[in-house]
């Protein structure tokens, strides 16, 4: 049981080292966009609702 903590913790620290250390390569700052672009309001995206049932 003992063995198992210590595998899980090793493989949660890896991971979150993974996660963190840049693997897709170095940081780059964002692009400025003009202001004209930073105004108003943008809604974009995908909404469903409904009923589904299997008959």
């Amino acid at each position: 049981m003992r063995n198992t903590v210590i595998i899980v913790v090793v493989l949660v620290v890896v991971v979150a080292v993974l996660a963190s250390c840049g693997v897709d390569g170095a940081p780059q700052r964002p692009v400025v966009k003009p202001l004209q672009q930073q105004m108003g309001v943008t809604v974009s995206g995908d909404a469903r609702f409904g009923v589904s049932a299997e008959l």
